[in-house]
């Protein structure tokens, strides 16, 4: 019996070997969620994808969704009855309220889009975009509007 318990921590030792090294630059190289699938409604112009990572149901009326934009790519005017936070994961993108000058976003930014406040938001013109977005429902879903005009989104 005491030649059965030598072996149980040594078999369980052999089972922990961690690469810290190829995990530490795996993380820093893989997306936090998945891409998604590409969104094919006319909501957006060019190329973009979304994850839900959680619905809006009756007992919290907040949805998240990863969104990532291919480089130009840009939802139309919208606006959210109560209101959107945006969680910027990755690239370079935009943000812009009806009247007021675009904002240029990075990773690490943070967005909160007032409720029934005009914006667009989307990837810059050469870099890739992803962001969480978290929109809360509880007084209706977002309402669009017309596209953003190729001259609002260089503007």
């Amino acid at each position: 019996m005491f030649k059965y318990l030598i072996l149980i921590p040594v078999i369980w030792l052999a089972g922990c070997h961690i690469n810290h090294k190829t995990d530490h630059v795996n993380q820093q190289t893989l997306p936090v969620f998945p891409q998604g699938e590409k969104i094919t409604n006319d909501n957006f112009t060019g190329t973009v994808y979304l994850q839900m990572l959680m619905e809006a149901d009756s007992l919290n009326p907040t949805s998240i969704g990863n969104v990532s934009f291919e480089p130009g790519a840009r939802t139309r005017w919208h606006e959210h009855p109560a209101g959107q936070i945006l969680l910027v994961t990755d690239g370079v993108g935009y943000y812009q309220e009806k009247g007021k000058s675009k904002l240029i976003l990075r990773k690490g930014d943070v967005i909160k889009c007032p409720p029934n406040v005009l914006h667009w938001h989307g990837a810059s013109k050469d870099t890739k975009f992803v962001q969480l977005a978290v929109t809360n429902t509880q007084n209706g879903v977002p309402v669009w509007m017309e596209p953003v005009t190729d001259q609002e989104y260089n503007n």
